[in-house]
C-alpha cells in the first residue's frame, strides 16, 4: 500500500495509463513529485516502473481495490480512462468519496463531463484544449503559445510586432482597445513583470498577455493589417 513520505512534495495518483495518462505520469516525476500509478496492462505498469516504484497492476477498478492501492493517501488523484465511461464514472465516484482533497477526471464530451462535475470532480479535456491551443497558433504565425483558462480568461505569449517597436506601452491601448493586459515580457530569457506605461517595446520582445480570446485575435488581426 502506498504511503507519501513525510515531506513537502505533493503526491499524485494516476489511473490510467493511455497517452494522456503516461504523459502527464512523465511530467510530474520530472518535476519531482511522488506518484502512484495504476493501470490493468502489465506491460504499461512495467514500463512506468522506470519512473516509479509505486506502480500497480488492478485489473479491477472496485472501491476495494483501489483502497488497498493507497491512493487515498494523495493530494491529487487523476482519472485519466476516457473510453470507458462507465469505469470513468464510478472511479471518479470512489476516489471523491475517499475523501481525497483534489480528483481530477478526464472526460470524452461534454455528456460525460457534466457527470463528472456532479460527481465532485475537476473536469479536463485534453484532446479539446490542445485543439484549441493548435487551432489558435495556427491562426496567427505571432502567436508562440496559447493557455485558454475559461471563456475571459486566456493568456498568450505574442511575438512583439514590428510597428510596436519604439513605441510605449500606453501608445498601443491594449486595455480600452482590446481589454488586454500586458502581465509580462520576455526578452534574451529574462522576464519583466509589473511593465509601466511608459515602457518602450524592444526588438525581440515576447508579450505575455492576458485576456479574451476575442481580444487576443482582435489584437492579432490589428496587428497584421498594420504591418
Amino acid at each position: 500500500m502506498y504511503t507519501k513520505r513525510k515531506n513537502d512534495r505533493m503526491a499524485y495518483g494516476i489511473v490510467g495509463l493511455g497517452r494522456f495518462g503516461y504523459a502527464l505520469a512523465m511530467e510530474l516525476a520530472r518535476s519531482g513529485a511522488e506518484l502512484l500509478v495504476i493501470d490493468r496492462d502489465e506491460e504499461k505498469v512495467g514500463e512506468i516502473r522506470e519512473i516509479t516504484e509505486n506502480a500497480i497492476v488492478l485489473k479491477t477498478l472496485d472501491k476495494k481495490a483501489l483502497m488497498e492501492t493507497g491512493i487515498q493517501n494523495c493530494d491529487v488523484a487523476v482519472v485519466c480512462i476516457g473510453e470507458h465511461m462507465d469505469t470513468s464514472i464510478l472511479t471518479t465516484l470512489y476516489l471523491v468519496g475517499m475523501g481525497i482533497p483534489t480528483v481530477i477526471s478526464k472526460a470524452t464530451s461534454p455528456e460525460h463531463g457534466e457527470i463528472l462535475e456532479k460527481l465532485g470532480a475537476e473536469v479536463v479535456y485534453p484532446e479539446r484544449d490542445m485543439a484549441i491551443r493548435l487551432a489558435s497558433r495556427l491562426e496567427t504565425s505571432r502567436m508562440l503559445d496559447f493557455i485558454e483558462l475559461s471563456e475571459q480568461i486566456n493568456i498568450t505569449k505574442m511575438l512583439v510586432p514590428e510597428q510596436f517597436i519604439g513605441k510605449m506601452v500606453k501608445d498601443i491601448e491594449f486595455r480600452p482597445r482590446f481589454g488586454l493586459n500586458i502581465i509580462a515580457i520576455e526578452n534574451n530569457n529574462i522576464i519583466m513583470e509589473n511593465i509601466k506605461p511608459e515602457y518602450l517595446f524592444c526588438k525581440n520582445d515576447i508579450l505575455i498577455i492576458a485576456g479574451s480570446r476575442e481580444g487576443l485575435f482582435r489584437l492579432s488581426e490589428w496587428a497584421e493589417k498594420n504591418c
